[in-house]
């Protein structure tokens, strides 16, 4: 088969398009014909050689991936060879064939393609395990996003609606915070012009916000903090601001507040297994009715992962970027 590999550590033009070994479904897997994958930021990173794959894992990058099954390993039950599915993936996407653990597997949801269904399996398993599951996001409670026009931000908007939530977003541009709005968002908040803290308050009548969603880290921690209500959760699934920064306890105590910091690519299968069960229980019928969508911004053939790349490094994509085979 033909992958996207890596020669070097770098920017996009270490990517290249290289004829590789097969892979072989182990006892437990399934044997995907890739249609489409989907560019994350942990892509970049694995390029730059600042995200290496887990053990066991392959080691082309794409953390999902939709397609056909191919093949059923020993002890696989409940799918047959030419199923249209999805997967969550620990890395191997960039490819025309993968090998996913089959609890990773899910059913194209009803109504998309699967180009569509590509852009899904990350941001799906990713925003229900830490919005639903970590924060236990309520109906009635006030929800921010941070990075509300990205993949993850996309989605996160219209979860959240759906979960009953008011939602609140942050965005670069007038163009990104009027798509938010068109996908649920009651406000989109300027980050380079207004401070999301204070429009936050205003918004909420100066309670703050029940459960932030943030992608910075470093940079956003001690605002993050600063803009939770009593009770509030702050969960990090991003380092894009860095990875160190001082956090007031004082400030966390005084608001019965919680920070919780998650990564779903290093989880064991168990845990992804039970995750990706939850998304197609509780998500896949809200993308079935229309509730909920997929968002993608373009589509480029795989071997044009290089451009892709470029695209999300420099933010010019609402949605998704997917990689059609």
């Amino acid at each position: 088969m033909h992958a996207i590999t890596i020669r070097e550590p770098g920017g996009p033009e270490v990517l290249g398009w290289t004829e590789v070994p097969d892979p072989e479904p182990a006892a437990g897997e399934v044997l995907v014909d890739v249609a489409a994958t989907a560019v994350n930021r942990a892509d970049l990173m694995q390029r730059e050689g600042r995200y290496p794959p887990p053990p066991g894992a392959p080691p082309y990058l794409g953390l999902e991936c939709s397609g056909r099954v191919a093949a059923l390993g020993n002890g696989v039950t409940g799918w047959r060879v030419g199923d249209e599915v999805c997967a969550l993936l620990g890395g191997g996407g960039y490819a025309e064939r993968v090998a996913v653990p089959v609890g990773q597997l899910l059913p194209v949801p009803s109504g998309l393609s699967l180009v569509e269904a590509a852009a899904l399996p990350e941001v799906a398993c990713t925003v229900w395990s830490n919005v639903a599951g970590q924060a236990h996001l309520r109906e009635g409670e006030t929800f921010l996003v941070h990075g509300g026009a990205s993949g993850i931000g996309t989605h996160a908007i219209q979860v959240a609606k759906r979960l009953g939530a008011r939602v609140l977003c942050t965005a670069g541009s007038a163009a990104k915070r009027k798509r938010c709005l068109e996908l649920g968002a009651d406000a989109a908040i300027d980050y380079g012009e207004e401070d999301f803290v204070a429009r936050a308050r205003e918004e909420t009548g100066g309670r703050g916000v029940d459960v932030v969603l943030d992608i910075m880290g470093a940079a956003y921690l001690a605002r993050n903090v600063e803009v939770l209500a009593p009770g509030g959760r702050l969960v990090i699934i991003g380092l894009q601001g860095g990875t160190r920064a001082e956090l007031d306890l004082a400030a966390l105590i005084g608001k019965r507040a919680s920070v919780a910091a998650t990564a779903l690519r290093s989880r064991p299968p168990g845990e992804k297994a039970a995750i990706a069960a939850a998304v197609r229980e509780r998500v896949w019928p809200w993308l079935a009715d229309g509730s909920v969508r997929p968002v993608i911004d373009r589509v480029l053939p795989l071997p044009q992962a290089a451009e892709a790349h470029r695209v999300v490094e420099a933010g010019e994509h609402v949605g998704k970027v997917v990689l059609a085979v």
